[in-house]
């Protein structure tokens, strides 16, 4: 019944957002963009310390709270990589920034949906066959090694297979038609650039979506709870990405903050095959030393960041 009441607020809220707060097309600023992102991390905090109790009960306790919060620090951490492939995604389509909010919006529609199955296929997978778990650790290790050492993401539609898809079924026009994502063209249904941009969009949330799902199964293998915290983190990643566009360039390090967050998991899924660990290794049970270590790396990504960011500008002021 708590899927059911949660699925239905969410709903609503969107069904707001769309209708109400944003039916005329405008281009975020910065402080409606704070606002929200303020907002959505209010209502997550909300639900895991009052909602999520009251409406499951004394099955939801503290040790679920911590679960959710490190959840939702992990996934909303990942989305900030996403924040800048979308914008990368934007700048290629040249979408005017009164347009692009409706993008987020479907995308992340679209998102929600494609993750929930995702969550929900990973939980039963792990429930018949427990070494998915193994399996999951390895992938997160792999991934966040490589991310140490691989550039950054380029973003190339022409080599997207529904991209390439879409333009052999429709026509594509050149110029935007508004907020519409399909016009007529000749007499006949044509995509307009916004919806391939939605299309690359979509695309890009999937990529990231087989890194981040992984990583929270990492944390927790309670589906209410990997969804829960995924829903929460994806809703405020639509204001988040107004917050962050501009400032990314200055969190140089975050990448690589990320990178050993996805390390530091796979390693938590991985070492419980060393049935004689020492004591401070054992994480299962531990999920204050988790949640601290996770947010002590992003932490010390971000504060590295800020002063490279600062040190920059006096270096080219000295030369």
């Amino acid at each position: 019944m708590s899927w059911v009441w949660f699925v239905g607020a969410v709903l609503v809220f969107l069904a707001l957002d769309l209708g109400v707060f944003h039916r005329k097309a405008h281009a975020v600023g910065f402080r409606e963009a704070l606002m929200w992102t303020a907002i959505w991390f209010a209502m997550a905090m909300a639900f895991a310390l009052l909602l999520a109790p009251t409406m499951i009960g004394a099955q939801w306790g503290t040790d679920h709270t911590k679960l959710f919060i490190t959840g939702y620090v992990v996934e909303l951490s990942l989305s900030m990589d996403n924040v800048f492939v979308i914008a990368l995604i934007f700048t290629y389509f040249r979408v005017p920034q009164e347009y692009q909010h409706r993008v987020l919006f479907w995308g992340i529609l679209g998102a929600l949906v494609m993750r929930g199955v995702m969550i929900l296929s990973g939980a039963e997978l792990i429930e018949r066959f427990h070494w998915i778990m193994y399996v999951f650790g390895a992938f997160l290790l792999f991934t966040g090694i490589k991310m140490l050492f691989v550039g950054d993401e380029e973003v190339e539609p022409e080599k997207n297979i529904l991209i390439r898809l879409a333009r052999r079924v429709y026509p594509v026009t050149t110029e935007f038609e508004g907020q519409r994502f399909f016009t007529l063209l000749n007499g006949r249904r044509a995509l307009t650039p916004l919806a391939l941009c939605l299309i690359m969009v979509e695309t890009t949330d999937l990529i990231f979506a087989v890194d981040s799902i992984p990583a929270i199964f990492g944390i927790t293998t309670e589906p209410f709870i990997v969804f829960t915290s995924n829903v929460f983190a994806i809703l405020g990643l639509r204001s988040l990405y107004f917050v962050l566009v501009g400032l990314l360039q200055h969190f140089c390090y975050l990448k690589y903050g990320l990178a050993l967050v996805l390390v530091f998991i796979g390693f938590k899924m991985l070492i419980v095959l060393w049935g004689s660990r020492p004591e401070w290794l054992n994480f299962e049970d531990n999920h204050d030393s988790v949640l601290i270590i996770v947010a002590a790396i992003l932490g010390l990504s971000i504060v590295a960041s800020l002063f490279a960011s600062k040190k920059e500008p006096e270096e080219t002021g000295e030369e």
